[in-house]
């Protein structure tokens, strides 16, 4: 008795697993699975009826898993798998004597005989299959399973192609029955080396009843709704694909009008597909989860059947174009099955129960794929002299298989949505994922952050992930966060400051601007402020609090910049409270950003008695703020820094002629044009008087009593100074632009 192994052990065990599953998928290619073996039937004179009553033999056998589940946890979930492929693979090589039994006993035999070794061999399969799938969920960790599936897929599929290019060149070259016996010899022999190799894989050791233990409970997975969704689901799936993907070499070759050999090829195209797919949908699976993986694999494949019926028949395109079909078949299948497999192993199989849950699993899938098996053997030989078309569609004896194809898969789709996954997105924000920001930049950021060698190439990337604006991204830049090098994790809190808002991003940087690293803290206040979710607003007051003044002073600003106005009050208390002066602009800065009317007197007090030119600018920015539209405010600063003269006389200008018009609000002064001309002339101090002079010559009740309290201080101003401050100028203008 051992008990489960290490992660270590595990971890060393999977490159054996692989190597296992790539010899096994040569044997399975070349014996009871795969376009070959129903070519072989085929060439055996076997109706379609009775080569679905053949192939459902392999499905059905897995009731068995029901009553032998427990055994093979006594036994060894191991030592069962083994013995059992290991004689199975006995029993396919009696396939072999095939050719003689037909030249001795004709077809009836030969049909019995071949029924009887697939029946034995189905029997054994399942009996080993019942014991891997929980073996499977032991010695392949969790967090790593979709990485896993699909390193697994990409080995898998190379040992495929290879097999499959290699066996449609020996039916090619070979006559009869010869060429088949030739690959099925191929095959039991690979069989023989999977189970070698099987063996070097840990864990599955035999297991006693613990004390206490009640012994099977299959109610208990009866009961779970996510388990039943998910059989419902698989089992409407597994009715009308299993079926098409046996069936379907024939209509390649009667309808479509390939060779045999041709035929065989088509599956280096589904091969291609998954290949090039399976590692994305495994990354993809591992970081955003099992479901909208598996929906999306499935809704790919509801729309294969209308390629299919559709293709051109007997044309020189005919190969290229199913070849092209079969690559998109491969995508969606990897889809399917990475993401349907992940989320049973992951989220729906309990560990303490994984023996009862599934052989439930492998028994309704083997009901439900015999009964695919026979099913659709018997509607193609019904349909067999359909023909001609209907409202375009040609129609063949393959259509009623395709319709199901498309219609099925929808019925399942609503069914796999409602199983409950703990984490993992949206199938609506799975899609966005791809489609927000640069997604190809994304990529090949990513791959270039995780092969970065030193730390100059890592920020450099770290950059370029920021740039992406992509949520793909989001995983490398949580890592860089935490990465040792300083440099890096200030890059990434600037990177993350592009990027669109994430809760995970958000967090990340709460827990930075909570830390004690100061020199983070401020850059991830500003970070938060930027990113202008309000979920950052709570984390922003706590840091007003914060022993640092540049932490403090940050996180006013990123409030400023949040719109947080219910702040405004005790930013406003801490301004006439405060006497640092980088804090005080910062208090100062985010009331302007909130529109704070009611600080209009102690931000014009701070004005006047600032000195910095900067800071009385940026000052005047927040007063210009709290009246609105600050652009028409930063439109005259850049005027006024290129032609001062002719910026404000022309501002003065267009004030006096709205008032010559009578406009309500606006009072009737007079000297306005005399200031526009001496501002013409370029003489600012002079034109600043009288301006002054002119707005502080009468009240002006109409105005809002923020816009008048900053009219009357930038008169008192200029009338004094002129031009010594221009700030006030500009904000008089301001005042006095259209709209105010």
């Amino acid at each position: 008795m051992q008990g489960e192994p290490t992660t270590v052990e595990k971890l060393r065990g999977l490159p054996w697993s692989i190597a296992s599953n790539a010899a096994n998928t040569v044997f399975v290619q070349y014996t009871f699975f795969g376009s070959i073996f129903v070519l072989f039937l085929s060439e055996l004179g076997l109706s379609k009826s009775q080569m679905g009553l053949l192939l459902s033999l392999l499905p059905f056998f897995g009731l068995v898993a029901l009553f032998v589940a427990p055994w093979t946890e006594r036994y060894g979930l191991k030592k069962t798998y083994l013995a059992f492929f290991g004689i199975r693979a006995v029993i396919a090589s009696g396939l072999l004597v095939t050719p003689w039994v037909y030249a001795a006993y004709g077809p009836q035999i030969t049909l019995l005989f071949v029924g009887a070794i697939t029946a034995l061999f189905s029997g054994l399969r399942a009996i080993g299959v019942t014991a891997s799938f929980p073996w499977v969920q032991e010695y392949v960790p969790n967090n790593m399973r979709g990485k896993y599936t699909a390193t697994n897929n990409i080995f898998m599929t190379i040992a495929g192609f290879v097999a499959v290019t290699a066996g449609g060149w020996v039916l090619q070259h070979t006559l009869g029955l010869s060429g088949f016996m030739l690959l099925l010899g191929i095959g039991v022999t690979f069989g023989f080396i999977s189970v070698g190799l099987a063996f070097l894989i840990p864990g599955g050791a035999p297991r006693a009843p613990r004390a206490g233990h009640q012994g099977r409970d299959l109610g208990s997975a009866i009961r779970d709704r996510d388990f039943t969704s998910y059989l419902f689901g698989v089992g409407m799936i597994t009715l009308v694909t299993v079926p098409l993907g046996s069936f379907l070499p024939l209509f390649m070759r009667d309808e479509v009008g390939l060779s045999d050999s041709a035929v065989v090829w088509l599956q280096t195209g589904s091969l291609a597909g998954t290949l090039v797919s399976s590692y994305l949908w495994g990354w993809a699976a591992d970081r955003y989860g099992s479901i909208p993986v598996t929906l999306y694999g499935l809704g790919l494949r509801a729309l294969l059947p209308l390629c299919w019926i559709f293709m051109p028949r007997e044309s020189a395109w005919s190969l290229e174009v199913a070849l092209g079909i079969a690559f998109l078949q491969g995508v969606a299948d990897m889809g399917w099955g990475i993401g349907s497999g992940r989320l049973l192993y992951v989220s729906i199989v309990p560990t303490d129960k994984r023996s009862d849950y599934m052989a439930l699993y492998y028994a309704w899938t083997g009901i439900v794929g015999g009964i695919s098996q026979l099913s659709g053997g018997r509607l193609l030989d019904l349909t067999q002299n359909l023909r001609g078309s209907l409202w375009g569609i040609p129609l063949d004896p393959f259509v009623p298989l395709f319709m199901a194809n498309i219609l099925v898969p929808f019925l399942a789709f609503f069914l796999l949505r409602r199983v409950h996954e703990e984490r993992g997105v949206g199938v609506g924000q799975f899609a966005g994922i791809f489609l927000r920001g640069n997604p190809f930049l994304a990529m090949s950021s990513m791959i270039r952050f995780h092969l970065a060698r030193d730390e100059h190439s890592t920020v450099l990337m770290t950059e370029r992930l920021g740039q992406a604006k992509s949520p793909l991204t989001v995983e490398e830049l949580l890592e860089a966060l935490e990465d040792p090098r300083f440099n890096v994790r200030f890059e990434a809190i600037i990177s993350i400051a592009r990027m669109p808002s994430d809760p995970r991003l958000i967090d990340a940087l709460v827990d930075i601007l909570e830390g004690s690293e100061v020199a983070l803290t401020v850059v991830a206040a500003w970070a938060l402020g930027r990113l202008g979710d309000p979920a950052a607003r709570l984390p922003l007051r706590r840091a007003l609090d914060s022993s640092y003044r540049s932490v403090r002073a940050h996180a006013a600003r990123a409030l400023g910049a949040l719109e947080d106005r219910e702040i405004a009050p005790d930013l406003l208390a801490r301004l006439d409270d405060e006497e640092d002066k980088g804090l005080q602009m910062a208090y100062a800065s985010a009331l302007g950003n909130l529109h704070a009317a009611e600080a209009v007197a102690s931000l014009l007090r701070l004005l006047a008695r600032t000195e910095n030119p900067g800071a009385r600018l940026e000052i005047a920015l927040s007063l210009a703020r709290i009246l609105g539209d600050e652009h028409v405010f930063i439109s005259l600063l850049r005027q006024l820094r290129s032609d001062p003269g002719t910026a404000t006389a022309q501002a003065v200008s267009a004030y006096r002629k709205r008032q010559d018009k009578g406009k309500p609000g606006m009072p009737a002064v007079q000297g306005l044009e005399q200031c526009a001309e001496v501002l013409a002339r370029g003489d600012l101090d002079q034109g600043s008087r009288l301006l002054g002079q002119v707005l502080g010559s009468r009240p002006q009740p109409e105005m809002s009593a923020a816009r008048a309290a900053i009219l009357a201080e930038c008169a008192a101003q200029m009338s004094q100074t002129g031009a010594d401050h221009v700030e006030y100028l500009l904000l008089a203008l301001h005042a006095l632009a259209p709209g105010r």
